[in-house]
């Protein structure tokens, strides 16, 4: 049973978990050091519990207490109510969602694991904009997707925008990190995944005219610069998403890499799926 506990200073070192929510460098140290990440908001919170991550705490204006009461029936940790004032004093922004909850991370599971039952992958480049992230693991939920697979300096699923703008598709979508960025690729092509590199470029098959059949890994690069060419090179056949012919008049010569997620998600899981 969670303990509701009173607090107004935002100096409270009970509150340590949830200070300056948006110092990105800050976070990755704290959450980093003690093994924890921040969920923002009712809907977010219970899929957070209810994928099995243990909670430290909770802090939330008194109107939120109700709204949550069955998961804070099920949880033995503080539950600390806090007025606006004081949330917005630790945490260096209203919390308009009116909740937040600290919890522990769970160990990853090996990139063996997440493939095992795999047929459908995304395979992430250092992608460093936690939305970004978040956003195309929410692309990835709606659309049927099996699984993720990030390169070593991907950013975090879990840091708290990630998490707040997956809405909690991080919590749905199995996800693996891999140890190595030079020869990470050859694990899933030993698990027999076929390696498609989305790019922009004119010489690229047409996504929808590329192997889809099978076990397919779509890869996609960073925000700016793409996929690199080490990984592209690696790849089984580069693939693109035909645009229209008056893009390059209107000024684009390129989606954005949620939006490219987005469509390629939709070709790569309505596309026959044969062994």
């Amino acid at each position: 049973m969670a303990r509701l506990v009173p607090v107004s200073d935002p100096a409270d070192p009970r509150l340590a978990d949830y200070v300056r929510l948006r110092d990105v460098n800050l976070r990755k140290s704290l959450e980093a050091e003690h093994g924890l990440f921040v969920a923002e908001g009712e809907k977010v919170i219970r899929r957070a519990v209810g994928a099995g991550h243990p909670v430290r705490s909770l802090l939330m204006a008194r109107r939120w207490a109700e709204p949550l009461s069955d998961v804070l029936d099920g949880v033995d940790a503080p539950v600390y109510i806090a007025d606006d004032a004081t949330m917005e004093g630790l945490v260096g922004f209203q919390v308009h969602r009116g909740a937040l909850a600290s919890l522990e991370r769970l160990p990853l599971p090996p990139v063996e694991s997440v493939l095992r039952d795999a047929r459908r992958v995304l395979v992430l480049e250092d992608l460093v904009d936690h939305g970004n992230v978040g956003a195309i693991f929410r692309c990835a939920a709606a659309l049927g997707v099996d699984a993720v697979v990030l390169s070593p300096r991907c950013a975090d699923p879990l840091y708290r925008r990630s998490v707040k703008v997956s809405m909690g598709a991080v919590f749905a979508i199995p996800y693996a990190r891999l140890a190595g960025w030079h020869d990470g690729l050859a694990r899933l092509r030993g698990a027999g995944f076929t390696l498609l590199a989305l790019t922009p470029d004119d010489a690229a098959v047409p996504l929808d005219k590329a192997p889809l059949s099978g076990r397919v890994a779509l890869m996609l690069g960073s925000e700016g610069d793409g996929l690199s060419s080490h990984w592209i090179h690696e790849a089984d056949e580069a693939v693109r998403i035909p645009m229209s012919p008056d893009a390059t008049s209107a000024g684009v010569d390129s989606l954005n890499v949620v939006a490219a997620a987005a469509i390629a998600c939709h070709t790569l899981v309505g596309a026959p799926d044969v062994p």
